[in-house]
C-alpha cells in the first residue's frame, strides 16, 4: 500500500496495547518479539479497511479485535481475572462525526467486546450495557458467545494468585497497587472522509471485585471522538482517569482552548495526571492527521500507520 499524493487527505491510525512499568529488563526479547507482531497485525487491519475507503470505525473495530484475539494484552483472551478467578469484559466505540457511541462493561461470554459495543452503537437506543444483559444481547445480535473460561491464561492466573498473595486490608482497597502494567488496548483512527472513531477494550484490573469498572467503557473517560476536535483511547488507572475525564479533557482543550493535540494530551497527561497521582497514557488524532501518544510510565505499547508514511512501532521511553 503506497503513501498518500499531495493533495489527498490524509487518513491513518494510533494504537496502543497498556502502559506502565514496562522496561527491557522485564520484559524478555520473545515476549517483545510476540508483542510487536500483534501491534503490527493490528496496525495493519486498520490500516487496509482507511487505504480502501473504509470508515474510520471500521478500522478502530479491525485493529482492536486482533488485540483481543491475542493473549498478550488485558482484552479480550488475555483479560486479567478477577477475585472469584472470572473474568468481566470492558470497551467502548465511539463516532466522531455524529457523537454516536456504544459501550460494554461487565460482559462475560462475548468473545469480543468491541463488536459488541459496535452493536449496541448501530442496534439499540442505549449507550452501554452490562452484565448478563450486555451478553443476552449480544447473543441476539449473533455475535460470537464463548464459555467465559476463553479467556483464561496462565500469565493471568499467576498474575493473580501473585496479587493475591500479597493483599492485606489495605491494598483490597487499591486492586492496582500491585500492578506493573495495564494491558488495557484501544484505537483511533482517521478516513479519507475526514472523520474520526475511537476505541478501548480492557479487561479492568487483576484481583478486581464487587464488579468494578474502570474508565475504558466510560465515554469521556477512556475513549471520545469528536471531529471538531479529535479522538482519543486511553490506558492507565481508570479511577484517575474518570475523574479527570481524561479523553474529553483532551478534546475539550483543542476545541475550546485552541490548544494543539500535542498540547493539550501532554498536559492532561503529563501535568494533571501526575499531579493527581494517576498513571498511564493516551493515543490521540486529529482532522489534520497530527498524532500523540503520552505517557507517564516507564513505557506503552502503541504504534501508527499514516498515509503520509509515518509508521512506528514502540514501546519504551526511548
Amino acid at each position: 500500500m503506497g503513501t498518500a499524493t499531495a493533495g489527498e487527505k490524509k487518513f491513518g491510525l494510533a494504537i496502543h496495547g497498556g502502559a506502565g512499568t514496562i522496561t527491557r529488563a522485564n520484559l524478555s526479547g520473545e515476549k517483545e518479539a510476540a508483542i510487536r507482531s500483534d501491534l503490527g497485525e493490528a496496525l495493519d487491519a486498520g490500516y487496509r479497511i482507511l487505504h480502501d475507503g473504509g470508515s474510520s470505525l471500521d478500522a478502530v473495530q479491525a485493529a482492536i479485535t486482533v488485540l483481543e484475539d491475542s493473549p498478550r494484552f488485558n482484552a479480550g483472551h488475555g483479560a486479567v481475572y478477577t477475585n472469584t478467578e472470572t473474568h468481566e469484559l470492558d470497551a467502548s466505540l465511539m463516532d466522531g462525526n455524529s457523537l454516536s457511541a456504544g459501550a460494554v462493561a461487565a460482559a462475560s461470554t462475548v468473545r469480543n467486546p468491541i463488536l459488541l459495543a459496535r452493536k449496541i452503537m448501530d442496534e439499540s437506543v442505549h449507550v452501554m450495557l452490562s452484565g448478563a444483559g450486555a451478553d443476552e444481547f449480544a447473543g441476539q445480535m449473533g455475535l460470537e458467545l464463548v464459555d467465559n473460561d476463553y479467556f483464561n491464561t496462565e500469565f493471568r492466573f499467576n498474575q493473580l494468585k501473585a496479587a493475591q498473595a500479597r493483599s492485606d486490608a489495605s491494598s483490597m482497597a487499591d486492586p492496582l497497587q500491585f500492578e506493573s502494567k495495564f494491558g488495557t488496548v484501544g484505537a483511533v483512527a482517521l478516513d479519507r472522509h475526514g472523520n474520526l472513531a475511537a476505541g478501548t477494550s480492557t479487561g479492568g484490573t487483576t484481583n478486581k471485585r464487587f464488579g468494578r469498572i474502570g474508565d475504558s467503557p466510560i465515554i469521556g473517560a477512556g475513549t471520545y471522538a469528536d471531529n471538531r476536535s479529535c479522538a482519543v483511547s486511553a490506558t492507565g488507572h481508570g479511577e484517575y482517569f474518570i475523574r479527570h475525564a481524561v479523553a474529553h479533557e483532551i478534546c475539550a482543550r483543542t476545541r475550546l482552548a485552541g490548544e494543539s493535540l500535542e498540547a493539550a494530551a501532554d498536559h492532561v497527561v503529563r501535568k494533571e495526571l501526575v499531579e493527581a497521582g494517576g498513571s498511564g497514557g493516551v493515543i490521540a488524532i486529529d482532522r489534520q492527521g497530527h498524532v500523540t501518544m503520552p505517557f507517564n510510565t516507564e513505557g506503552m505499547y502503541r504504534g501508527l500507520r499514516m498515509s503520509d508514511g509515518r509508521m512506528s512501532i514502540a514501546i519504551y521511553k526511548d
